[in-house]
């Protein structure tokens, strides 16, 4: 049921690196909840870290939310009433909350050194004490301020945390409270002026009315010092209304160990380039701490939007399962029509994937196969090496799949089966199959063990598509060629 308050959801990465499908399944969670309540959905660049950020991993961002399908109701590319959504074109905004909070004593300067910060946060370890900060420059006077600059020390700007418990209800996982003491006061300013990602997002939601924040569970320990400012900013007229949290699962690799952006697996651009279609990806992301029902793990995109409520999100952690995305990718690839999927499929038989000439490529023969390869592809990229037979002047050499299949007389059957091919009407696979079972019979092989040596001898492999339709397209003179050149082959 949609809200009673216009829904504004946000969704701001940083733009480092090759974007990670934990961060694409925290905006495919922030995008369905926008969509699905009739809301705004506000994509924000917190690119303030120059030494991480890029220029190329913002183009990145962008390229891949086009294509997993993503839109956006402001933010880049798009505008909308509160730009720039880009923090680095923020600045003076900061600056002048900063200077507000400063003024209206929801903040502080601190001078603390880093040694001196360290020295303190191990005695308090040492002795049992929580070992955040201890509020040393809480309360420092005009004099001691001035005999601190004379040293020459340079402060940050520390937000003033109340001395109270704070309870939130995480949409999520409930109700929650944090102790004074386990959410010490901390920076929001560094030294050289530098607005940190801790003021910064907090402000930027209050200022662009974000209603819901949905965030990964690794930002849980933020949410209560966040709440405290925007309390201090509601005071001073910045903010409206503290906005409701909730705390997406952790997205768990190999080994349960939470999914990072070093391992292999978590790189968007792995799923991309292999070849899955952004509404398998999509589907396999959402049953990531979510479910569409008990009995029911393939959907749409708009069947998503439609059904799709946070409330319903699993606090649990996640575990990321290669071989489900797959079975889930295969599903989608299954339910394309078949114009759609030889299309889709297009970028994987032409250059730097396929193994072929250019004037190789028979645009017919990759028509009448494509029915049969859809039903046998994981991801699109398995098409390249499931066709190659069609397009290459001689079928790959792969010597495994060779031996396992040149066993007992493999020389008689091929010379039995070429006749009976020779024979065949071509212009039926039942035809083809029934040659290659009589052959089989005359030797006492079943058909499984009869067409073993003919799949390697036209195709090269073990495995690939319906064998008797890869005939049929191949044709009956490259077919009866390939067979010559394996009787050939076992001859020498």
């Amino acid at each position: 049921m949609a809200n009673a308050t216009p829904v504004r959801v946000r969704f701001c990465p940083s733009p480092t690196g090759n974007p990670h499908v934990g961060l694409i399944r925290t905006a495919l969670f922030n995008w369905a909840y926008a969509r699905h309540n009739k809301g705004t959905l506000v994509f924000r660049i917190e690119d303030t870290d120059a030494a991480r950020d890029s220029e190329e991993s913002y183009q990145q961002l962008l390229d891949s939310f086009h294509w997993l399908g993503f839109d956006w109701d402001e933010g880049p590319e798009v505008g909308g009433p509160h730009a720039p959504y880009r923090q680095s074109q923020r600045m003076d905004i900061y600056k002048d909350v900063a200077d507000k909070l400063l003024a209206a004593g929801h903040a502080y300067h601190c001078y603390c050194t880093t040694e001196e910060l360290d020295a303190r946060r191990e005695a308090a370890r040492q002795a049992g004490r929580p070992s955040g900060y201890d509020g040393t420059c809480r309360e420092l006077t005009a004099e001691q301020k001035a005999a601190y600059e004379a040293e020459g020390r340079t402060s940050i700007v520390r937000f003033r945390m109340p001395d109270e418990p704070i309870t939130f209800t995480d949409l999520v996982r409930g109700e929650l409270t944090f102790t004074p003491e386990n959410v010490p006061d901390y920076g929001i300013v560094r030294a050289n002026g530098a607005p940190l990602y801790t003021l910064v997002n907090p402000i930027d939601d209050a200022l662009m009315g974000i209603t819901h924040v949905l965030r990964g569970e690794d930002l849980l320990s933020s949410t209560p010092r966040q709440i405290a400012l925007y309390k201090a900013l509601i005071e001073l007229g910045v903010s409206k209304e503290i906005p409701a949290f909730g705390h997406l699962p952790y997205v768990m690799g190999e080994g349960n160990k939470k999914l990072s952006k070093r391992d292999p697996q978590a790189s968007l651009n792995l799923y991309r380039d292999r070849g899955f279609l952004p509404e398998g990806l999509l589907n396999y992301l959402a049953l990531l701490g979510w479910s569409f029902s008990a009995d029911q793990d393939i959907f749409s995109v708009s069947e998503l939007i439609e059904k799709f409520d946070i409330a319903d999100v699993n606090a649990n952690p996640a575990r990321f399962d290669l071989k489900k995305a797959e079975a889930i990718n295969a599903d989608h690839i299954r339910q394309l029509d078949v114009k759609a999927f030889t299309e889709a499929c297009e970028p994987w038989l032409k250059a730097p994937h396929a193994n072929w000439a250019p004037e190789d490529f028979d645009q017919a023969a990759w028509e009448a196969i494509a029915p049969h390869a859809q039903t046998r592809v994981t991801v699109l990229s398995d098409i390249t090496a499931n066709v190659d037979f069609l397009f290459l002047k001689e079928p790959v050499e792969d010597e495994a799949s060779w031996a396992k299949a040149m066993k007992g007389d493999p020389a008689a059957l091929l010379t039995t089966a070429r006749a009976k091919l020779a024979d065949a009407d071509w212009t039926s696979p039942e035809s083809l199959k029934e040659a290659v079972l009589a052959a089989g019979e005359e030797h006492g092989l079943k058909l499984g063990k009869a067409q073993a040596p003919v799949r390697v001898a036209v195709t090269g492999r073990t495995v690939g598509l319906p064998l008797f339709e890869s005939l049929e397209v191949l044709g009956k003179e490259r077919t009866l060629q390939r067979i010559d050149a394996a009787l050939a082959k076992l001859a020498g």
